[in-house]
């Protein structure tokens, strides 16, 4: 008979050891590779033969979780011998995150190495007999290939997308901006420090806060420019696929291919086009419309400071016209796909067209779109492209702390990072735009009819 549990504590200690107490040699020295594999790179990555400890020559497991957690304990400094190097709290936070995720890693390679054997152990003591290791392993590439197979990609992906997530995310908690700029200076943790501040000023919300005031504001506008920007273009696609799909209009496949023009086109050359198109001062728009005689002096379609409402409205104009292309294809596919017996029924029946299309083909249309509205919604709130290469946030507000009139969040963001290294609070802005958009999201997706038929 075999005990589970001792199986379970000689596999906690060294790894494969509870697989070798099963007699699965192989197994366990499969495991047991990744326990020297642990320890060598921890070995070799430090210095802990030289007579003195330090957290700055340990190896790359404790000196990565020492860093993560100090942030750095010394700053470069000028002295008579020169310059002495310090600690750049940045790289540390960075070798921090990968150290941990990569323990994280080795340990639930452990877990399933003490499982395994405990798992190994009840068996034998139910029926007598375990798999060997060459038929285990057999056996899991047969009944867990998909696993296996999806392994590299997940490794790359949690090293590549989510350590830069985890990081940006951390930076909203620290005081990583133009005043902290390693390795002249530290970089220290301040818990929700960044967020009270941004909200609010000695702990109650206070509108002499130009950071909640700029923040309000520039949010209320993305919210419209967002709702705007998709209904908008929805609601115009939908027209046009209602004309296009019309048994009156001749040529359907020229007219289609002439209005879906505006989505074929790289969105980048249509802006940069539009951007020269309204210019206040040398825009043709503006030469035509003052040789008309319809305006007295030139309008600043995308500068004009003293009403921002015209640049705004002029960004979302724009936007329409590269927008409804996407919603008119997508709409005109969808009413093809619906069955002509439906409308020949409704018709018999006595409905008119008008009836047709309010109770057929738009309930129709809204339950196959409804999950693409929220991704189009998501997109838009966070469509830095129209807003950078049209106006690049401007006109300037003195008003606002690093924005314009028509910044939206996401630009807003960029501004803070590139141009004003306020790092920080650009961190804190971005989790609030995924609190906000992943809620707005998560609720609309599932109350969509798609959503709730699979």
């Amino acid at each position: 008979m075999k005990k589970p549990k001792l199986a379970a504590v000689l596999s906690t200690i060294v790894w494969g050891a509870g697989q070798a107490y099963n007699k699965q040699w192989l197994k366990g020295a499969f495991f047991f590779v990744f326990q020297v594999l642990l320890i060598g790179i921890e070995l070799v990555s430090g210095n802990y033969f030289s007579g003195t400890f330090s957290f700055r020559e340990a190896g790359f497991f404790v000196k990565g979780i020492w860093g993560a957690i100090t942030l750095g304990t010394q700053s470069s400094m000028l002295t008579e011998n020169g310059l002495t190097p310090g600690d750049h709290s940045i790289i540390l936070l960075i070798e921090g995150i990968i150290a941990i995720l990569i323990l994280c890693v080795f340990g639930i390679i452990w877990y399933i190495n003490i499982k395994d054997a405990y798992k190994t152990a009840n068996q034998f003591n139910e029926t007598g007999e375990v798999l060997g290791s060459r038929e285990w392993f057999a056996h899991t590439w047969e009944h867990a290939f998909e696993y296996i197979v999806i392994i590299p990609s997940s490794l790359m992906l949690i090293l590549f997308s989510f350590m830069p997530i985890i990081f940006a995310f951390l930076v909203g908690f620290t005081n990583y901006n133009k005043s902290h700029l390693p390795p002249s200076n530290l970089v220290n943790w301040v818990g929700l420090d960044n967020f009270l501040y941004l909200f609010s000023m000695g702990g109650e919300v206070d509108s002499s806060n130009q950071w909640f005031t700029t923040f309000w504001n520039v949010f209320l506008w993305t919210v419209i420019f967002a709702i705007i920007s998709t209904a908008a273009p929805f609601f115009l696609g939908l027209f046009q696929a209602v004309i296009l799909n019309n048994k009156r209009v001749i040529c359907k496949k020229a007219w289609r291919s002439i209005l879906i023009l505006p989505w074929a086109l790289p969105a980048m050359i249509s802006q940069l086009n539009f951007q020269q198109l309204f210019n206040g001062q040398f825009g043709p728009l503006n030469k035509y419309l003052l040789q008309a005689g319809i305006i007295d002096s030139p309008i600043y379609w995308l500068t004009d400071s003293t009403n921002p409402w015209i640049p705004r409205l002029t960004i979302l104009g724009i936007g329409l016209w590269l927008g409804f292309p996407y919603f008119m294809a997508l709409m005109s596919g969808i009413m093809t796909s619906i069955s002509k017996d439906i409308y020949e029924a409704a018709e018999v029946d006595g409905a008119t067209e008008g009836q047709q299309f309010w109770k057929i083909t738009l309930p129709l249309v809204l339950s196959a779109t409804a999950p693409l509205l929220v991704m189009s919604f998501a997109s838009n709130f966070n469509n830095f492209g129209l807003i950078y290469f049209l106006t690049e946030g401007g006109p300037v507000n003195p008003n606002f702390i690093y924005a314009g009139h028509t910044d939206i969040l996401i630009s807003w963001i960029y501004k803070l990072t590139m141009n004003d290294k306020m790092y920080n609070m650009a961190s804190v802005l971005s989790i609030l735009i995924f609190l906000i958009l992943g809620s707005i999201s998560a609720i609309n997706f599932t109350r969509t009819a798609a959503f709730k038929e699979e």
